[in-house]
């Protein structure tokens, strides 16, 4: 297995890419090398010449660097779209979250709040935005624990063994941790369904390997997987929408 398929993929959309890696490697005779990251985080490793075949994000960010000539000007492939949402330590008991009301008062409870960075996350801008809509940044401000991405805010939320604690990230993320439980998703008006796209690189080194593997991640063969995975049904795979507000 000589060949490599460097992917730069959201952390949204780590777990579906763990799920195929093997069955894929296997039948493409290709290894797959990825790198997981907050969304921003990603735009700067391809702006900075990390070697990348495929780039999973944001279909807004995707779109953007396809119009700057950064990816492939080729269709982007629509994967599924992903609630924020709150998770809570496994055996907690699921926190009132159903209106506005309820969450103001579930995070104002919470002895921690983990959520992913605020600049280059797709979910941590969201988190930061919603705190202020809801005047608590200043009462939450000792309690906020804000990681990288939100693979890595959540993995902390499960080591702080804190029931009282809660995390805000992409429900794949939280579906994809061991020891949380998904609380559900954020209710309005802040609710957030973020479509996550695939697309060739520029200067893919193995359009065919790459194409197949971005037909693994969208195709029909994988709706089950992604919807067990956390990803809202179904998108249209040839099709990209906007991430909705």
């Amino acid at each position: 297995m000589a060949r490599h398929l460097n992917v730069l993929c959201a952390g949204a959309v780590k777990g579906l890419v763990l799920a195929l890696q093997g069955g894929f490697e296997a039948s493409a005779g290709v290894r797959v090398q990825a790198s997981f990251g907050a969304v921003g985080a990603l735009r700067d490793a391809l702006r900075a010449g990390a070697p990348c075949d495929v780039f999973i994000a944001t279909d807004s960010m995707v779109e953007s660097l396809q119009a700057g000539g950064e990816l492939d000007a080729g269709p982007r492939r629509a994967i599924g779209s992903v609630q924020t949402a709150i998770a809570v330590p496994a055996q907690a008991s699921a926190p009132p979250i159903g209106d506005a009301g309820a969450l103001k008062s579930t995070l104002l409870a919470a002895t921690a709040l983990y959520f992913p960075d605020a600049t280059l996350s797709t979910a941590g801008a969201h988190v930061a935005a919603m705190l202020a809509q809801l005047g608590l940044r200043d009462a939450l401000a000792s309690r906020l624990r804000m990681f990288a991405n939100g693979a890595t805010a959540m993995r902390e939320l499960v080591a702080a063994a804190d029931d009282g604690a809660v995390g805000c990230t992409q429900a794949t993320e939280i579906v994809a941790t061991p020891g949380l439980k998904l609380a559900g998703a954020l209710p309005a008006p802040f609710a957030l369904a973020t479509v996550y796209s695939a697309a060739l690189a520029s200067a893919a080194g193995d359009d065919d390997a790459a194409r197949r593997f971005i037909d693994a991640l969208a195709g029909t063969s994988s709706a089950a997987l992604r919807a067990a995975g956390g990803f809202d049904a179904p998108i249209d795979p040839a099709v990209a929408t906007r991430p909705r507000p």
